[in-house]
C-alpha cells in the first residue's frame, strides 16, 4: 500500500493522532531514533526527510541523540535533527539507563548536556535506572541542570532572577554548593547538592516508625 516505511508510519501516526483529537502532547518514535541508526547520516536520511514532511507539526519526535545512549548532547546536533524533522526533538534520555545490562549502575550527575540546550528541545525525557533508590541522584541532579537552563532562557542577562523570586523562604544554597539559579551549572557542584540532601533523606526515613 505504501511505497517507504516512513510514508506508512507517518500515515498511521498521523490517523490515530487526528481519531484522538490532536492532543497537546502525542509522541512519536521513529525506527531511526539516534544518529548512528541513521544512514548515512540524519540530515541525509531519506526516512527522515519523510517524516520531517509528512508528520502533522503536533506530533513530537523522539531522539536519543548521537548514540542509543549518549554520553554528550551538542547543539548543532540537534539543529541538524531539527532541520531535518522540521520541529524540535523530544529527547529521550538514557545517559542512566541499565535495562540492557542490570550488572551497571549510574550514580553520577547529570553531565555532557550542552549549555543552552533546553531552548532547542520540545521535551526531555529521563530513562532512569531500573533499580528504584539508584535515581536519587540523576532525578535531583537533573533538577539542578534544568533551573540552570530555564534560568538562561527566561533571563539571559541577568539568569536566574525568576527562579530566586519563586523559591521565596525555600532553603537557601548552602556553602560550597551547587545554586541551581547562578545560571551556570556544575555537575560536580550539583552531585555535592544532591549527596547532601540524599544523605538527610535517608536519615529522615531512618527516623520513622517501623523503618
Amino acid at each position: 500500500v505504501f511505497p517507504s516505511l516512513a510514508q506508512a508510519q507517518a500515515s498511521v501516526a498521523n490517523e490515530a493522532y487526528r481519531e484522538l483529537g490532536q492532543p497537546s502532547v502525542f509522541l512519536f518514535c521513529p525506527t531511526e531514533y539516534c544518529s548512528s541508526l541513521c544512514s548515512p547520516s540524519p540530515s541525509q536520511s531519506c526516512y527522515l526527510l519523510t517524516l520531517g514532511q509528512q508528520l502533522l507539526p503536533g506530533i513530537g519526535v523522539i531522539w536519543t541523540g548521537p548514540k542509543v545512549v549518549s554520553r554528550e548532547l551538542s547543539a548543532t546536533l540537534l539543529e541538524e535533527v531539527e532541520g531535518v524533522l522540521r520541529r524540535q526533538p523530544v529527547i529521550w534520555d538514557n545517559l542512566y539507563a541499565n535495562d540492557y545490562d542490570c550488572r551497571r549502575v549510574f550514580l553520577g550527575p547529570y553531565t555532557g548536556r550542552a549549555p543552552g540546550l533546553m531552548s532547542r528541545l520540545r521535551g526531555l525525557l529521563l530513562n532512569p535506572n531500573c533499580e528504584l533508590q539508584a535515581n536519587f541522584i540523576p532525578i535531583h541532579t537533573l533538577g539542578s541542570w534544568f533551573q540552570s537552563e530555564l534560568g538562561s532562557c527566561a533571563h539571559p542577562d541577568h539568569t536566574g532572577m525568576e527562579i530566586t523570586e519563586a523559591l521565596g523562604d525555600s532553603q537557601g544554597p548552602q556553602e560550597g554548593t551547587y545554586s541551581p539559579w547562578e545560571g551556570t551549572y556544575s555537575p560536580q557542584d550539583a552531585l555535592e547538592l544532591a549527596l547532601l540532601d540524599w544523605v538527610a533523606e535517608i536519615n529522615q526515613q531512618a527516623l520513622e516508625p517501623g523503618r
